[in-house]
């Protein structure tokens, strides 16, 4: 550490955890592959172990911190080199971040907010070219999981109904300081255009996919008896005894279009 970070403790209550290593450092700049021209965003960018390289690559950064001690030091360090917007990304308004560009979003999320943290960035998913994140693997395998695995749930549905959904590769404790408990991933997403949207009021359809996946163990049929009846789900062509897990994206897409919306 340098610059007025010596010292500088990883803060618990910010989930902080420093990458170091410089193998994984360029491994993930080389996933990400800056290019002159972008408006790339870096959530966390803590001691700037990606910072230092995307400046180097294109010139600028735009990044959230939400230490002021790490804030402070980015400033001085990098000058206008680096936009910094001191802010909580769960709570910033990323509308106003950059309105007339397209964005590349980045970061190494904290593992405490990184489900909600992505469901809040999908309101600008329309004018986002990609994401890399590092999150915890546990996350980023839901995050990719396929139907009827063990892991495939709310968080793989919603995602995967906006996203192309990328593993990249795994991160291993070690390459952080504090070191982690746990293997951290990085995945790659990719907004669909939204030409390739199926139709549905994302509303609706937040309500049922979490309502189905409220009890894994449950049939669709009592999962969803509050907002479907057996004669509803049966009419888009899906088995009211089907449990959550085993329907594929555009199965719950279909559900959210039903018409009715409590049974009979």
């Amino acid at each position: 550490m340098q610059n007025g970070l010596e010292g500088h403790k990883a803060r618990k209550r910010f989930g902080q955890n420093f990458l170091h290593d410089e193998h994984w450092i360029g491994r993930i700049i080389a996933a990400i592959n800056p290019q002159m021209g972008d408006t790339i965003v870096e959530i966390g960018p803590g001691q700037a172990a990606l910072t230092r390289h995307i400046i180097e690559a294109i010139g600028h950064e735009t990044a959230v911190e939400i230490d002021r001690d790490l804030a402070a030091w980015l400033h001085e360090t990098f000058a206008d080199r680096l936009t910094l917007i001191e802010a909580d990304a769960l709570k910033l308004n990323w509308q106003d971040v950059h309105p007339e560009k397209r964005l590349r979003i980045i970061g190494n999320l904290p593992y405490n907010i990184s489900s909600p943290l992505l469901f809040h960035l999908m309101n600008v998913a329309d004018r986002v070219i990609d994401q890399h994140f590092m999150l915890q693997k546990e996350v980023v395998d839901r995050m990719v999981a396929q139907p009827g695995s063990k892991v495939y749930g709310r968080l793989s549905v919603m995602l995967q109904y906006r996203y192309r959904m990328q593993k990249m590769f795994d991160v291993p404790p070690g390459a952080f300081t504090p070191a982690p408990k746990v293997t951290s991933s990085i995945v790659r997403m990719t907004p669909l255009p939204k030409e390739a949207l199926l139709e549905v009021d994302t509303e609706r359809f937040s309500v049922i996919v979490a309502a189905a996946f409220n009890q894994r163990r449950k049939t669709l049929r009592n999962a969803l008896s509050k907002l479907l009846s057996q004669e509803a789900i049966e009419s888009v062509g899906i088995d009211p005894s089907a449990r959550a897990e085993s329907l594929p994206v555009e199965a719950f897409v279909r559900l959210a279009n039903i018409k009715v919306t409590t049974p009979s």
